[in-house]
């Protein structure tokens, strides 16, 4: 996003998080028979992501959102550029600088200790970061397991003995216990039947709401990113293609990606047609990345000014996207196959 389109966006909401031209890159060696490389994990990302609202990053496998979820939790550091976490630097992090940050992970049984019951699980932030004595740990255990739908029951509970929707819900509460002002959300619905992934969404947007909460929402699944996001950001080979409000992006894709992405969107209604755009190839390795556009290779609109040179992110109203060619308005004119 340039600072052109921020400063046009810019509301009175306090801004929580703040990344400018972010990279990380990875030094790699090849091997008996090869050389060495740098593998451009994120190269070049900028966004503000405000207190209450939600910014979904979206985009194939090894597109850089994993990446940059490692950054924003300050898992990793970044090669290049500054993030700043409610108004502090992460090369200045404290321990209470990294409470105000919290990540919930795509798999809820993976990140759950099974040999501790739901109550040892919910406490332990509280254990470890607090001077709170048993009585008031459990208290505040009970009390979030009940927002986000749990029962006082389930305290004494171990992870088996519930379904992938409710341990989603404990990863949530465990993620709250602290009191954050962001969270992460790692594919928080993928591992969910679609059914339960309604009912986690509406608690995530439930709890947005009574808390303030700010969301970094990766994902996938634009269907599931349109019911949620405030803000959508398009990644491609390490770099935004297209961001902009959700609105925006959904009803005007302008990059071909995103058109080609929404375009695989399932839709509910059985009466709309819908033109479908199958991309070729496969997303190349960051590694090797092509000369000029890195989407150049898939992108049915391509010319040759795309395979020599590197489109920039165009200003476009509220929105911004890097491509020489963007779409018209009507998917009728996009062309593809």
């Amino acid at each position: 996003m340039t600072d052109a389109v921020l400063e046009r966006r810019a509301t009175t909401g306090e801004v929580v998080v703040e990344a400018h031209d972010l990279k990380r890159h990875y030094d790699i060696g090849g091997g008996l028979f090869g050389g060495k490389g740098t593998v451009k994990a994120l190269d070049g990302v900028s966004f503000t992501l405000e207190a209450g609202k939600t910014l979904a990053v979206v985009g194939e496998s090894g597109c850089g959102k994993s990446t940059l979820a490692r950054l924003v939790t300050m898992i990793e550091e970044p090669t290049e550029g500054t993030l700043k976490i409610d108004g502090i630097e992460v090369t200045q992090s404290t321990a209470e600088l990294r409470r105000k940050m919290q990540i919930v992970f795509q798999n809820p049984y993976g990140s759950l200790n099974p040999r501790q019951k739901i109550g040892a699980i919910l406490e332990e932030p509280l254990l470890i970061n607090t001077d709170d004595n048993a009585a008031t740990r459990r208290e505040k255990a009970i009390s979030m397991m009940e927002r986000v739908g749990l029962r006082a029951e389930h305290y004494e509970r171990y992870p088996h003995m519930f379904s992938g929707g409710q341990r989603q819900r404990i990863a949530i509460a465990r993620a709250l216990m602290l009191n954050p002002k962001i969270l992460v959300l790692d594919e928080p619905v993928s591992a969910l039947d679609v059914s339960i992934q309604a009912q986690v969404l509406n608690i995530l947007m439930d709890l947005q709401a009574e808390f303030g909460l700010a969301y970094l929402f990766i994902s996938h699944d634009l269907s599931v990113v349109k019911h949620i996001a405030d803000d959508i950001m398009v990644m491609y080979l390490g770099k935004p293609v297209e961001t902009g409000p959700a609105d925006e992006v959904f009803d005007h894709p302008r990059h071909p990606y995103t058109g080609a992405l929404l375009s695989a969107t399932p839709t509910a209604d059985p009466f709309h047609e819908k033109q479908r755009i199958r991309l070729e190839g496969e997303l190349p390795s960051p590694l090797d990345p092509p000369p000029g556009c890195s989407f150049n290779p898939r992108c049915w609109r391509a010319t040759e000014k795309c395979v020599r040179e590197e489109p920039p992110l165009f200003d476009w109203g509220l929105q911004c996207h890097a491509c020489f060619h963007p779409l018209p308005d009507e998917p009728g004119e996009w062309g593809g196959s």
